[in-house]
């Protein structure tokens, strides 16, 4: 027990929770020199949704932002987020291809990798947690936080004990929907305390309304590092704000340390840029409201708005109450996965299918029949015989790590981008997201070539023949 060290998301998680991860670089960098001053544990900036959504809709290079944010910040830790086998897409990726994103992931200035799988199957973060020790990175491995009747202290323990036992330097638990509640908090951070040694760090969402108080708990029974977001992307679906927990543990054993008018300095540069996005529209209110169906249904607040949309799409927005009740379903059939990314997805388009088609798996995507495959990785328990033979009839399960049936890819992946290529962080750009990357190294192409054209008519004009 002793002073809590905090992990600030804002420059990640904190506006991918609330919009969309459409932060651009130039809004962050202003503030980069004071965020670098406060004293926090690291600075989570990079992974998860960020990468896909600079390149889609922010047309910049995700490469490039993490080096200009190095460039500043020289004393705190950056950090960023990995899903696994997945790296930071939605399938898996040969591990030749784990290994190169984590090398050059260090490479560009990431000190801190935190690897999760989505089915808590850790079988699929071992490449990337040897691969981050092996380029001199801090590998922090994750247990996903969910509730079923599976799921209990002693599975948790286990897990953990498996997480340390691979080598991570530090553990993550991750609760992507704000259901840890403060009281079972205190008794699992306990637990963990008295038979890990790495250092424990709790990540949670504030979708609920109770995740102060599951911090404060947490605090008490001896967490080492929690996850705030700065409060103009704070609270809401996003983590508790960083300045009322600071407040909070300043005076006692717990004492962050930080210096509150710093924070207060600094959240007001990024008052001005979230007015930004309420005027624009990409902030949806919505996203602040205490949401009372995650306790019942598990829905983390990013899936939420997903079965929104999709209901909206085939005209059955009135359909979402019934949608919200077949979740549960479709999950306890699957073998009860934690609802993250990708899991999320696919139980929430199963559910969507499930009610619009009247009939209970009537349509299956692709991606639910790879899951019951086992392409995915293992579930909690096993998919009944029943649910298996509805979704992909007789065929066979895998049982094998899913990466153990890939061949390598890099070496296809760097023949792909030769026409494109600038930088070798181009070769795994590609390989995550191909049509996206291909749109993004043209657009790049162009505007070099414009900026190369301007040259050579101002030396034209400069020194005339």
């Amino acid at each position: 027990m002793g002073k809590i060290k905090i992990t600030e998301t804002i420059l990640r998680d904190g506006h991918q929770s609330l919009i969309a991860t459409r932060m651009k670089t130039e809004e962050m960098l202003p503030m980069l020199e004071k965020l670098d001053k406060v004293g926090y544990h690291s600075l989570e900036m990079w992974g998860g949704a960020t990468f896909d959504s600079c390149l889609r809709y922010l047309d910049e290079d995700p490469w490039e932002r993490l080096r200009k944010i190095r460039s500043v910040v020289k004393n705190t830790k950056l950090q960023m987020l990995l899903r696994g086998q997945n790296i930071l897409g939605y399938k898996n990726y040969a591990d030749d291809v784990v290994d190169e994103f984590v090398r050059l992931s260090i490479k560009n200035g990431i000190d801190i990798i935190r690897v999760f799988d989505a089915l808590n199957d850790l079988r699929n973060i071992e490449t990337a947690i040897k691969a981050t020790k092996k380029y001199g990175g801090h590998a922090q491995g994750t247990v996903v936080y969910t509730i079923s009747p599976v799921h209990n202290m002693k599975l948790y323990l286990d897990l953990a004990q498996q997480v340390e036992a691979m080598g991570a330097d530090s553990l993550c638990i991750k609760d992507m929907s704000g259901i840890l509640t403060p009281y079972v908090g205190h008794e699992l951070i306990t637990i963990l305390k008295q038979h890990i040694k790495i250092p424990v760090q709790l990540h949670t969402h504030y979708t609920s309304g109770m995740t102060c108080m599951t911090y404060m708990k947490a605090a008490e029974a001896g967490v080492d590092v929690i996850d705030t977001a700065l409060s103009p992307f704070g609270n809401g679906t996003s983590q508790p704000a960083t300045e009322p927990m600071v407040a909070t543990f300043k005076g006692t054993e717990y004492d962050t340390g930080l210096d509150l008018d710093l924070l207060c300095e600094i959240a007001d540069h990024f008052k001005v840029v979230k007015e930004k996005y309420i005027k624009s529209g990409v902030l949806n209110p919505r996203v602040y409201d205490i949401d009372t169906n995650v306790l019942s249904y598990q829905v983390p607040g990013g899936m939420l708005s997903n079965l929104m949309s999709q209901l909206a799409t085939q005209n059955a927005a009135d359909k979402y109450n019934e949608v919200l009740k077949e979740v549960p379903r479709v999950r306890e059939d699957l073998g009860f996965p934690p609802l993250v990314t990708p899991s999320s997805q696919f139980v929430g388009t199963q559910a969507v299918f499930n009610v619009v088609s009247g009939e209970r798996y009537k349509i299956i995507p692709n991606e639910i029949k790879d899951y019951v495959r086992g392409k995915y990785g293992r579930s909690s328990v096993p998919i009944s015989d029943e649910i298996k033979k509805k979704i992909i009839g007789d065929e066979e399960v895998i049982t094998c790590r899913p990466a153990d049936l890939l061949e390598p890819q890099l070496d296809a992946a760097k023949a792909l981008v030769k026409e494109y290529y600038e930088q070798e962080e181009d070769v795994l750009t590609h390989a995550l997201f191909p049509q996206v990357a291909e749109k993004f190294f043209k657009d790049r192409a162009a505007r070099n070539y414009k900026i190369d054209s301007t040259l050579v008519n101002m030396e034209d004009k400069t020194h005339p023949v």
